[in-house]
């Protein structure tokens, strides 16, 4: 589940990997909606660059969480920058559609509603 990368941005943030400006209070950038998660799945889904990036991205936030449960703090910095990188070659749009996620818990009717609606971009993933 796309949920995943959330995770994975919200450990980078956490660690320093996405030193950005000090993280008090709410998580940057505004609530999504759904219009806003249906307009970033259109994106990436319709340009194959960006969909392969976030594919091999998706992947890669796999090696950071198993990386973080073995607590290699090394890895994981490491892996961000990449990862961090990689993020930015899918738009502004997508980077404020992370921030904005964190935002929402995905137990309640809209998290599983934005949860199933990025799941079309990892079953994108699946078919290559």
């Amino acid at each position: 589940m796309n949920l995943k990368l959330v995770l994975v941005f919200s450990i980078l943030a956490t660690t320093g990997a996405l030193a950005q400006a000090p993280k008090s209070g709410p998580p940057p950038g505004p609530k999504p909606t759904k219009a806003d998660v249906q307009k970033v799945v259109q994106l990436i889904t319709s340009d194959k660059v960006k969909m392969q990036t976030y594919c091999d991205l998706s992947k890669l936030s796999e090696e950071i969480s198993a990386a973080d449960e073995k607590k290699d703090q090394k890895t994981v910095d490491t892996l961000g920058k990449q990862a961090e990188a990689m993020a930015t070659k899918l738009g502004p749009e997508y980077a404020s559609l992370m921030d904005g996620l964190q935002q929402i818990n995905p137990d309640t009717p809209e998290g599983k509603e934005f949860g199933t609606l990025l799941d079309g971009l990892d079953s994108q993933c699946a078919k290559k």
